[in-house]
């Protein structure tokens, strides 16, 4: 299933529902929210009639009372009004009191004059100073024919002389409800019906969107020149730049990886011609001499060649982003040996180099770890005044081995410090000479490799401060 269709399977169901409770919740309070509204009335107007007729039930001028004379008229009353639409041409409210033994005495449809409703609940309950309301129906199944009783007690001072009850026939709103049950269906059926379009549009364009991304992303696959097409400025377009950017970043990769199997073609010459001078001198010098040098060049010969092979090593794992066969590297041992590398260096300059070294180990490739720590001593010495201090320091901080070198030069320009992990990018050193710039980026992708960072900036000391972060060993 596409991905377009199931984001809007997933949201006209999310909305369908919501929908649906919203207006199953809707339809189902319109009916008894209507009949609580009703019973409100008449609870208003049988206090209200119970007010005015109490004066003639506690005379006894139940037959001469006016009063109750034109509540019987009211009843013959014809009307012809629409109200919000519904049509009313009768007026509903019935009206009947009985005295304090539950007797009807009034009634004004006249139809139940003199009967007991002591048992009924609107006229027990007052009698008995509780609320007194009742919905009985004409027809046992027919909630229609319900009809809504609220009474009111008639009082003489603090006693209850007798009951006022006003009935009104649920069926005489009913229209109202269905109405408005009607309004509310038919505005839900729109409101789903909108979402629905809505969702199918934010679907379309979705779709469209990783269509075109997909279309490009095949080219690219297929090796074809492809243009980034314009997906907008949204998270379609970010992802969209985002692949562009890593596909130059993996041409580029490319490209070095072309240019080091170059350089690695190019060097195997001079090398195999440093084995061929050494091994003539053997028969210009004395014994013993000739031996040291041909031992010393020999040597250095194969380290280069085995660097060479690390290198075209760190190539082929670059691709897959891990070591293949990671060793554990003491690094007190791993500081011996980068300090007899560049001890020539040192001397050189008069540089000293102070190496505050914990009892540490860490996990990976004892040489590239070795070129990444020589690397940035390289640049240290470079970049040290004669006669200068290089610190040389590993420790653990949290859960990460620090492995840092600070120099005492100038440190590093403003200008200079966004770009320091540029490939081929170079300041120039203080004597006028510049690096090939793949020093830093090659530390970084050793980093990487072994599942660290590095970190160049100034110290707050002066100088410069080249760190790699690195993860902890945990040690059984």
């Amino acid at each position: 299933m596409r991905i377009g269709l199931r984001i809007l399977l997933g949201y006209f169901l999310i909305v369908g529902l919501a929908a649906w409770f919203l207006l199953n919740v809707f339809v189902a309070q319109v009916k008894p929210g209507v009949r609580s509204t009703l019973e409100d009335t008449l609870l208003d107007t049988a206090h209200l009639l119970a007010e005015v007729v109490a004066a003639d039930v506690k005379a006894g001028r139940m037959d001469d009372s006016q009063i109750l004379a034109r509540l019987q008229s009211f009843g013959r009353r014809h009307v012809d009004v629409s109200i919000d639409g519904v049509n009313k041409r009768s007026l509903n409210y019935r009206v009947y009191i009985t005295d304090v033994q539950g007797r009807v005495t009034f009634d004004s449809s006249g139809h139940d004059l003199g009967k007991d409703y002591s048992r009924w609940n609107d006229v027990y309950l007052t009698l008995r100073g509780a609320y007194g309301a009742r919905s009985t129906r004409d027809a046992r199944s027919d909630d229609a024919s319900a009809v809504m009783h609220v009474a009111a007690p008639i009082m003489d001072g603090e006693r209850i002389i007798g009951v006022l009850t006003v009935a009104k026939p649920v069926s005489t709103v009913q229209p109202f409800v269905e109405r408005s049950q009607r309004i509310i269906l038919t505005r839900g059926a729109v409101l789903l019906v909108l979402s629905l379009l809505i969702g199918m549009a934010f679907a379309y364009w979705l779709n469209r969107a990783l269509q075109t991304l997909m279309r490009y992303i095949a080219d690219v696959e297929a090796g074809r020149k492809a243009t980034l097409p314009a997906l907008g400025n949204n998270e379609i377009g970010t992802l969209g730049r985002a692949l562009e950017a890593m596909r130059n970043k993996l041409e580029g990769k490319e490209y070095v990886e072309e240019l080091m199997h170059t350089l690695a073609h190019e060097l195997k010459s001079p090398i195999a011609a440093i084995q061929g001078s050494a091994e003539l001198m053997q028969e210009d010098m004395p014994a013993a001499e000739r031996q040291h040098f041909l031992n010393n060049i020999l040597n250095q010969n194969l380290r280069q060649k085995q660097l060479i092979d690390k290198l075209l090593a760190l190539i082929r794992v670059e691709k897959q982003q891990r070591l293949s066969a990671p060793e554990t590297v003491a690094l007190r041992s791993l500081a011996e040996e980068v300090r007899a590398d560049v001890a020539a260096r040192l001397l050189a300059r008069g540089l000293t180099l102070e190496t505050l070294i914990d009892k540490l180990i860490v996990k990976g490739d004892p040489l590239l770890l070795r070129q990444a720590v020589g690397n940035l001593l390289d640049n240290a010495i470079d970049f040290s005044p004669p006669g200068g201090v290089i610190t040389m320091r590993a420790e653990t901080v949290g859960d990460e081995v620090l492995i840092s070198v600070s120099d005492c030069g100038a440190g590093i320009p403003a200008f200079a410090r966004e770009r320091l992990f540029e490939r081929f990018y170079s300041l120039p050193r203080p004597d006028g000479a510049k690096s090939t710039g793949l020093g830093l980026p090659f530390v970084r992708e050793v980093m990487a490799l072994h599942g660290g960072t590095v970190t160049v900036g100034n110290a707050q000391s002066g100088g410069v401060r080249a760190v790699l972060h690195l993860p902890v060993v945990l040690v059984s």
